[in-house]
């Protein structure tokens, strides 16, 4: 099952975690330095939800800002 909402399409997105050492020049040190990039992924909040559609019940799977937004009669 894919990971995205079936009210406004929002899916999973890409993006890198970075990992810095060393100290700050501002408390004293040389400078942070980046010693990792690795690639991650932001998943949307999806909740499976009971919605009234068409006079009828049916289970979608919608993201909390659809929720919240009211997008999304709750059956």
């Amino acid at each position: 099952m894919a990971k995205v909402c079936e009210i406004c399409g929002k899916g999973p997105k890409s993006g890198t975690t970075i990992v810095r050492h060393g100290m700050p020049k501002k408390k004293g040190g040389i400078g942070l330095h980046t010693t990792g990039v690795t690639k991650r992924r932001f998943l949307p909040n999806l909740h499976s939800v009971r919605v009234m559609e068409n006079g009828g019940v049916k289970r979608r799977r919608v993201c909390a800002s659809c929720i919240k937004n009211g997008k999304v009669t709750k059956a």
